[in-house]
């Protein structure tokens, strides 16, 4: 019951139904999840029509459609959302809401397997006709995310079946003898290595691996953005970095982890490793997000993360955290665990409004300006915006913080061998068993990131098996003990045999710290950044005496780090320049991922010095 089950690696994450988030930073936002966002994505798709194109479709209607050309998509994400949140809740009303939403689905498919509401019907272009824009494969891959989700925590379904015969529909068309080309838009590389999981059917997989390695060689059609924009331009196992349309590059990542687990390619493995590496050291943000440019939301070159222009998307968090969690799994690396987390509270945190019902799509680390206040009730037409709205034209990031939050807790922890890895943090119950069959029962509490201590009462264990703890990275100086006597800490984690009735606290250093940039990232050089635990900060205007402009104040940084203050925030020196005066003033950070929550604002992570 996880979005990510490897068969061949030695790591066996643990499912929504052995690990239970209960309140806390991430047990909160689930329940805004399953209580507001769910239900507010479910009214859009209404409201505009998309769900309505199912409808037409099954009744052999032609002619244009609502929404654009992967409108499909959303109700395909919404529904692996409804999907985990059924098993995560046992809730009837979500139940009763997959049940209808996917009968309509399901009802639109052809004869031939073949689903889809754009292409093939009376007056619209033929199938496979625009693979470089069209997205059908890639719709057909959320399609087979959302029936794994279903199959891992239900069983066998209508929607199940027809994603089956979907699956097959793509081997029989895309296969050997078939179309040898690949869709624009990775997902169905990654939807079919998982299917092969779920069912066993090793042609999926081959086809997940024969999608993979056709990429890169010229199998598309050229455009004005480039071949990397789609990552046909460098066969992926001969790559060294990510590059163009950043969601498009991480969800081919993921597939590509995937079909190398399951085949025991050791080469295409250590390209994706060294693809990772140099991406997160020149080419993500300190926020963990990915995608420096607006034109073709892509990467950019190594050390151009340009604040202001910061696209960042919300999607691409997602798929960040797709394959660095695969990564994870494959090596046990703790620092693909790392950055999983800074993307969790400064990506996926970010985007949804406190209430659930709105959210931002790109992630920028500055405003400039104000902005203006968004139509509560309207589409946006931009996704770069100075507040969260709450839909848009192009709303692939609700949907997926809809899923991604329904599923979160099959991110947190993996069996490997003897050894239970937790590596998240987060208030709750984790109920799985032992190699053995025994079973293995923690409380964990904790008031983290806010506060670095993680208790953990050990009500049940196991014989043999150990506990391992992850040190982030930025945690120097975290302490451990069991029932009152120190562990030894490592460079990045903590074992400690599991004794029934021991109680194991890890205490994390999440005081305020600077950070520096690379000295090679031009667009910030002079400046600071503060964060908290894994949390990054930022400065609002809204924060500022009235009348002060955010580009009148720069931070007076000593040897002494920031002050905490409430929520998860600090309190930094700092001068406020009135012509050649420069005024001293406190000003306080708060978490980057609650900026835009008092109104428009002026907003930056990177502050400049005096």
């Amino acid at each position: 019951m996880s979005p990510a089950v490897p068969h061949r690696g030695d790591r066996l994450p643990l499912g929504i139904d052995e690990v239970l988030i209960d309140g806390g930073f991430w047990g909160t936002r689930q329940s805004v999840n399953h209580e507001a966002t769910l239900e507010h994505c479910l009214g859009w798709l209404e409201r505009l029509g998309w769900v309505a194109n199912f409808d037409a479709t099954a009744q052999g209607m032609g002619g244009p459609r609502n929404g654009r050309e992967f409108a499909d998509s959303e109700i395909y994400k919404v529904l692996e959302a409804l999907a985990w949140e059924s098993a995560r809740t046992q809730d009837p009303q979500v139940e009763g809401q997959y049940q209808r939403l996917a009968a309509r689905v399901v009802a639109a498919q052809a004869t031939d397997g073949y689903l889809g509401t754009r292409f093939g019907g009376a007056g619209q272009p033929g199938r496979y006709t625009d693979l470089e824009w069209g997205h059908e494969l890639y719709c057909a891959g959320h399609l087979i995310q959302a029936a794994v989700a279903r199959l891992r925590t239900h069983g066998e379904d209508e929607l199940v079946r027809a994603a089956l015969r979907v699956a097959d529909h793509v081997v029989a068309t895309f296969g050997p003898e078939g179309i040898e080309s690949v869709c624009g838009h990775p997902e169905i590389e990654v939807a079919l290595a998982e299917l092969s999981r779920a069912t066993g059917r090793q042609e999926y997989l081959h086809q997940a691996r024969l999608f993979v390695e056709r990429r890169g060689h010229g199998v598309l059609a050229d455009i004005e953005l480039g071949r990397d924009y789609f990552q046909d331009d460098i066969p992926v196992r001969d790559a060294t970095v990510l590059r163009g349309h950043a969601v498009r590059a991480l969800y081919l990542a993921a597939g590509a982890v995937d079909v190398a687990v399951e085949t025991g390619d050791r080469e295409l493995l250590d390209a994706l490793v060294a693809q990772w590496e140099a991406t997160v050291a020149a080419r993500t943000y300190v926020t963990g997000g990915m995608g420096s440019r607006h034109t073709g939301e892509a990467f950019g070159l190594d050390h151009e993360l340009p604040p202001d222009r910061a696209y960042s998307e919300t999607c691409a968090g997602v798929a960040a955290v797709m394959f660095s969690w695969r990564l994870y799994l494959a090596t046990g690396q703790m620092r693909y665990a790392d950055l999983v987390e800074r993307v969790l509270y400064n990506v996926i945190a970010t985007s949804p409004a406190a209430d659930g019902r709105a959210f931002f799509y790109a992630n920028p680390l500055h405003q400039r300006v104000h902005g203006a206040p968004v139509d509560p009730d309207g589409v946006s037409p931009r996704a770069a915006s100075s507040q969260r709205a709450p839909w848009f034209q192009v709303s692939c990031c609700p949907t997926n913080i809809a899923r991604t939050l329904a599923g979160l807790g099959g991110y947190v922890a993996a069996w490997h061998g003897q050894e239970l890895a937790l590596v998240q943090y987060m208030a709750g119950t984790i109920r799985t068993t032992a190699p053995d069959g025994s079973p293995v029962v923690l409380r964990v509490s904790t008031a983290y990131p806010e506060h670095g201590r993680v208790e953990i009462q050990v009500d049940q264990a196991a014989a043999g098996v150990a506990l391992v703890l992850r040190v982030p990275a930025w945690a120097q100086g975290a302490t451990a003990e069991v029932d009152g006597a120190a562990l030894p800490v490592t460079a990045d984690r903590v074992r400690v045999p599991l004794v029934a009735g021991s109680t194991i606290v890890l205490t994390l250093p999440v005081a305020p710290r600077w950070t520096a940039p690379d000295r090679r990232v031009d667009a910030v050089r002079g400046c600071v950044a503060v964060e908290r635990g894994p949390v990054v900060l930022c400065l609002e205007s809204v924060a500022l005496p009235d009348g002060t402009d955010l580009h009148d104040v720069a931070v007076v940084p000593t040897t002494e780090p920031p002050r905490s203050s409430a929520e998860g925030g600090a309190l930094v020196r700092a001068v406020r320049y009135a012509g050649a005066e420069a005024d001293p003033l406190d000003v306080e950070l708060r978490p980057y991922h609650q900026w835009g929550e008092r109104g428009p604002t002026q907003m930056r992570v990177w502050l400049p010095q005096r």
